[in-house]
C-alpha cells in the first residue's frame, strides 16, 4: 500500500469514527431530551385518571349535632378537575330539599349559608342524583374519559351519601363505591401526621389560602380541587384508597390493579 493509499483509508477511517461519534451524541441528546419531556409531562400532572369529580356534600345538623340526629344532604357540588391539563375545567351544584328534617336549624343555616328558601325550592335527593349522573354522563365519564370521585375524608360517601341513599330508599350508586381521600394521599405524599391534613392547614402548609365561603359546598369542593392539582403538579400519583362496601368502610391497597369509576347510572329503588 502506497502512502497516498494509506492516507486516504485514515481519512475514510475517521470519517467513520466522526459519524459513529455523531450518531451516539445525538442519540444521547435524544434521549436525555425524551427524559427531559417525560419528567416535565409527569410533574404536569401525569394521573391514573383522566379526570377526578371531587364532591364536598353540605348536610343538615344541629349545634353539637346530637347522637340519633340524621343528616340529610342539602347540597350537592362536583368540581370537575382535567388530569392533563390540571386545570378546574367544569363545575355542578344543585340543592337538595332534605324530607326528615325539612326545617333547617338556625345553625345549619349560619355554618352553611344555606337558607330555608333555598332547600324549600330545591328537588328531593333522587331528583338531584339523577340530574348529576346526566351531567356526567354528557361528559363521557367511564365511556369516554376514566375518572375517579376525590372526597375531603371518608365522610361524604361513607356516612353522608350512605344515610342519604337509605333515607331516599334508594341502593347506594355504583360510581361511588371507591374514591380518593385525599387527606390519607396528602398524609402519604408529604409525610405528615393526620392532624395536618385539614382543608385549611393542607391549603397553608402548600402556600396557598382558602378562597370563598368556609362550608360552601362548592367552594370547599374548588378548594380540595385546588390542592389535588398542586398534587398532581408535585408528582403524586393520586388513586382510589378507600371504598365502601355492605355500608361499610374499607381500605383499599395500592397494590390493587388500578381501575376508574363506572360509568354511572341511576340506582334501583329498595323494596
Amino acid at each position: 500500500m502506497t502512502r497516498e493509499e494509506l492516507r486516504s483509508k485514515l481519512a475514510e477511517f475517521k470519517l467513520e469514527t466522526r459519524g459513529v461519534k455523531d450518531v451516539l451524541k445525538k442519540r444521547l441528546k435524544n434521549y436525555y431530551k425524551k427524559q427531559k419531556l417525560m419528567q416535565k409531562e409527569h410533574i404536569s400532572g401525569d394521573s391514573c385518571y383522566d379526570y377526578i369529580c371531587v364532591v364536598d356534600f353540605e348536610a343538615t345538623c344541629e349545634e353539637g349535632n346530637p347522637p340519633e340526629f340524621v343528616h340529610e344532604i342539602i347540597e350537592f357540588p362536583i368540581v370537575l378537575v382535567n388530569t392533563r391539563t390540571l386545570e378546574i375545567e367544569d363545575t355542578f351544584q344543585q340543592y337538595v330539599k332534605p324530607e326528615i328534617n325539612p326545617k333547617l336549624s338556625d345553625f345549619c343555616i349560619s355554618l352553611t349559608g344555606i337558607t330555608q328558601d333555598i332547600v324549600d325550592k330545591a328537588d328531593i335527593f333522587p331528583q338531584v342524583l339523577q340530574n348529576v349522573i346526566d351531567w356526567m354522563r354528557q361528559r363521557e365519564l367511564g365511556t369516554k374519559y376514566s375518572y375517579s370521585m376525590l372526597t375531603d375524608g371518608s365522610w361524604d360517601m361513607s356516612k353522608f351519601l350512605n344515610i342519604q341513599c337509605r333515607i331516599s330508599r334508594i341502593k347506594y350508586p355504583s360510581f361511588a363505591k371507591k374514591w380518593i381521600n385525599i387527606r390519607k394521599s396528602y398524609g402519604n405524599f408529604y409525610k405528615v401526621p393526620r392532624n395536618q391534613t385539614k382543608l385549611t392547614i393542607m391549603l397553608e402548609n402548600l402556600g396557598m389560602s382558602y378562597d370563598g365561603r368556609p362550608h360552601s359546598g362548592l367552594d370547599d369542593s374548588k378548594n380540595i380541587a385546588r390542592i389535588a392539582i398542586r398534587m398532581l403538579q408535585d408528582g403524586c400519583d393520586l388513586r382510589v384508597n378507600e371504598r365502601i362496601h355492605g355500608g361499610q368502610l374499607m381500605t383499599v391497597s395500592s397494590s390493587v390493579p388500578l381501575e376508574g369509576a363506572p360509568a354511572p347510572q341511576m340506582p334501583r329503588y329498595r323494596n
